[in-house]
Formats: structure tokens, sequence, C-alpha cells
């Protein structure tokens, strides 16, 4: 098991370089440094000079990949490329274009991205298994044809729907949460409330139906008729049998969310005021911050790997004849 630990963050280098050259692409294919310069500098008419200052100040102002008026490895290294990139793989983030401490910031903010997005995974996981659940135990009758009818319903509706019904509704016309904002300590649940059950009931459509179709699988497996034929009870069967052995392929759905736990929910965070890091990806977006957005895309990718290391590892928990050592 350690040696495929080794092999996987060995892998994990070309990935990490890979994407964050793709991102430095994207970003300076739509931006220029003199461009970020202007919009930073907010001024309607910037001159030149104020503009080589501030690209200057930041270390915009050598070449972006290769620099041909150096000698040796110094063209390579001697770019912006390589200065912003080197520091990213000790998780060193650096300043925004703006002047904060992005490391810090990524501190401050990750707690309320944390605080909505862990209880919507827990309870939306809980929810959907057991609506799940409870629509194979019922399967091939009304409440199954029922359940399936509710979740393509949830499914077809916009989130955006969701969010400004539930701001409208329970924020606005049952005054029972505050609608945007967000507090400090206990006094920040009643903000979450909204948002955690918006982001529930949006997530019972899709999980709902994907796991039904798992435990579908597993109910019509030999092992199953075996149960039965021994006489054990149908609720027995699903909880102990048919939800263990079907373990692995959630597992490997439930990966996908672990970079969501961090980098929080940009839609939800936007709409409802919430100062994680979801909200502060799209303001580093729409402000053309090219240091907050390629530390972000970073962390998110780091935190897929590592997401994908756990779940091949909690394999071995939930099936013993899975071996990672080969």
């Amino acid at each position: 098991m350690f040696a495929y630990i080794v092999r996987r963050i060995l892998y994990a280098f070309p990935i990490l370089i890979g994407v964050n050259a793709l991102t430095f692409a994207l970003f300076f294919m739509v931006n220029t440094p003199d461009d970020m310069a202007r919009m930073n500098l907010g001024a309607k008419h910037v001159t030149q000079e104020a503009v080589e200052g501030w690209k200057q100040e930041r270390g915009y102002d050598k070449a972006l990949l290769w620099n041909s008026d150096n000698y040796g490895l110094s063209k390579a290294t001697d770019t912006i490329f390589f200065d912003k990139s080197l520091s990213l793989f000790i998780f060193e983030f650096g300043q925004a274009d703006d002047g904060r401490d992005i490391g810090q910031d990524i501190k401050t903010r990750m707690w309320p991205s944390l605080a909505i997005a862990i209880p919507i995974f827990v309870i939306g996981l809980m929810v959907n298994i057991t609506f799940a659940l409870l629509m194979v135990f019922f399967r091939a009758t009304y409440i199954d044809l029922g359940g399936v009818i509710i979740c393509v319903v949830i499914m077809s509706i916009s989130g955006l729907f969701y969010i400004i019904g539930g701001q409208f509704l329970v924020g606005k016309l049952m005054q029972l949460v505050p609608i945007s904002g967000y507090g400090e300590g206990f006094s920040a649940i009643k903000f979450l409330i909204l948002p955690v059950a918006i982001g529930i009931v949006s997530g019972i459509g899709a999980g709902s139906r994907w796991y039904r179709t798992l435990f579908l699988e597993e109910v019509s497996k030999d092992y199953v008729r075996t149960a039965r034929a021994k006489g054990l009870s149908e609720v027995r069967i699903l909880f102990k049998h048919v939800l263990k052995n079907a373990m692995i392929p959630i597992l490997t759905g439930a990966v996908v969310v672990i970079p969501t736990l961090f980098m929080g929910s940009l839609i939800l965070e936007s709409f409802f005021g919430i100062p994680g890091l979801g909200s502060y990806t799209i303001d580093a977006i729409n402000a053309q911050d090219f240091a907050i957005v390629r530390a972000m895309v970073f962390l998110g990718s780091v935190l897929y790997i590592v997401g994908l290391v756990l779940t091949d590892l909690s394999y071995t928990l939930v099936d013993p004849r899975v071996r990672l050592d080969g």
C-alpha cells in the first residue's frame, strides 16, 4: 500500500504541472499583463509608466513562457510562468493582484465553505441513500414510480429556481431565516439553514436515481436470492447486504464532491452572500485576478487527487478483496 501511495503522489506532479500550464495559457490568451494593470489601477487614463510600475511590483514585467534575452536555464526560469508556478507546489500562494495575502484569505474563507458544504454532503448522502432504498424496497409499485417521477421533476428544475424561490418564500414571505449574509460562531447557523436545505433538496433527484440504479443492480444478483432463500427479511437484505456491496460505486461517486467540500459552492455562496472560497473564486474571475484564480484551480486539483487516493484506500475497508500493492 505504501508503494501505491508513493506512485500516486509521483503521478500527481505532472498532472498538477499540466493543470497549472493550462490555466496559465487560458488566462493569458484573454488578458495581457497590461490589461490586468489597467483594470487594477482603475483610472480612466492610466499612463504607461503607471502600468509598468504595477507590472514590476507584482512580477508581471517578465516574459510569459520563454525569455529569449537571457542565457541557459534562465530563458525558462526568468519568466512569469516559472515565478508564479514554482511556489504553488509548496503551497505558497503569494499575494493577489490587489495586494491581499491569498494564503490568509484561504484560511479565513475555508470555514464558511466547509460550514455549508459538509452538511449538504453528509445529510444529502443519507437522504439520497434512504430515499433510494425506499424506492427499491417498494420496487415495481406505485411508490417506486412516484419516487422516480419526483426525482425527475427535481432534476428538471434549475438550481437557480430553488435558490430564488427559497429566498422569496422562506426568507421574505415567512421571514424565518435571513436571505443573505453571514455571522461569526453559532450566529452563523441561521444564515446556513436555507442554503444547506436548498443544496440538499436540489440534489435529491440526481443522487437518489443514481443510488436506486446501483441498488436495483445488486438486488438481482445471486447472493440476494440466496439470502431470501435462507429466510432473511427484505429490510435486512437491503441494509446489511445490498448497501454494503454497493459501497464501492458509492465511494467512487462521493470523491467528486471532495474538492467541493473545501472549495465551496460557487452559486450558493454568491447568492447568499457567504464569504467562502466559492464566492472568493467568482470575485477573482470577475476582477481578472490571475493570482487567485491560479491558486484556487491548483488547490482544487490537489484536493481532487487526494480524494482519488483516499477513495482507493477506502476500497480496502469495504471490500477485502481489493489490494493496492500490485
